[in-house]
């Protein structure tokens, strides 16, 4: 597949899957005509008009792969985009981050207040659960179930946050190489397996059969957040959208401090390639996979 085709294959997937996104969000968050209008204006704000969404295009990906329906494989990819959206303003509250800015917009305590902030992440993360135990996403309970785990087990202690808590971690301890990488795998890495996870679930993929998935998944992980401290240390911030350089004031270990650039720019192509290649038994029907893994390395925001 050539360049060009790959970039026109992965802008028009993008956009798409941006469309359909907001969209679902809009349903979902209808504006009650009572005190709680604020609390939903702010749930839409951060949700609606934002991100690449990335994870519900892998989600949506790979369902469509092995026959899952679009509109059920998008409503899946709406619950996961609204726990990646919670983290993010939960990261970006004064006792955390502090940050002003997010996908080129004030972040969500800027524009309204902390405590709406707070609840709205609350809400947020309800509402990933509230969606993918519904009959939309799938009429079999035992679906149902195995989705809501996934999504659970990569949102927790166990994989987002408790990578959040070991990134807090780093602004006081001398990570290694081997203590970044868990740290990655966890905080940026479990959302984006959990996205190729539950689209084997919507496929029916059985779990003998989703190792490659499993495999491509840990890789654009890895080179998704070594592309991520590049873009920190050498990135536009009017492109990015957010604030940079945070990790290097802080003194954090991340892949190009501990690496050097070129090193942490080469094993990121190097995992891009290789989550390629565990896609060898598939044809076209996994070119998006695959411009997306190469977009991880070589975007600018």
């Amino acid at each position: 597949m050539g360049l060009v085709l790959a970039d026109d294959i992965l802008a028009t997937g993008l956009q798409r899957i941006q469309r359909e996104i907001d969209a679902a969000f809009d349903a979902l968050l209808p504006v009650p005509d009572d005190a709680r209008a604020r609390l939903v204006e702010a749930m839409r704000y951060a949700t609606i008009d934002g991100g690449k969404r990335v994870r519900p295009m892998l989600l949506v990906t790979v369902a469509e792969m092995y026959g899952a329906s679009r509109e059920a494989a998008v409503r899946a990819g709406a619950a996961i985009e609204a726990i990646h959206v919670y983290s993010l303003i939960h990261d970006d509250l004064p006792c955390m981050d502090d940050d002003d800015l997010r996908h080129g917009k004030p972040t969500l305590h800027r524009k309204y207040d902390e405590a709406t902030a707070v609840l709205a992440g609350d809400s947020l993360h309800a509402l990933a659960f509230e969606v993918l135990g519904g009959t939309h996403v799938s009429n079999d309970p035992f679906i149902r179930a195995e989705l809501v785990h996934a999504l659970a087990s990569a949102s927790g202690h166990n994989g987002m946050a408790g990578g959040q808590v070991m990134d807090m971690a780093a602004e006081e301890e001398d990570f290694d190489l081997r203590g970044v990488t868990r740290l990655q795998q966890l905080k940026t890495g479990a959302l984006l397996g959990a996205a190729v996870e539950m689209g084997a679930i919507l496929g029916k993929v059985p779990e003998e059969g989703r190792a490659h998935l499993r495999a491509y998944a840990r890789d654009i992980g890895l080179a998704f957040q070594i592309a991520d401290d590049l873009l920190d240390e050498e990135g536009d911030e009017e492109k990015a959208g957010k604030a940079l350089r945070k990790d290097a004031e802080q003194g954090k270990a991340t892949f190009v401090s501990l690496m050097g650039a070129d090193k942490a720019r080469e094993q990121a192509r190097a995992l891009s390639e290789q989550a390629i290649g565990h896609l060898s038994g598939h044809g076209s029907e996994a070119d998006l996979l695959r411009a997306l893994a190469r977009f991880i390395v070589e975007r600018d925001r």
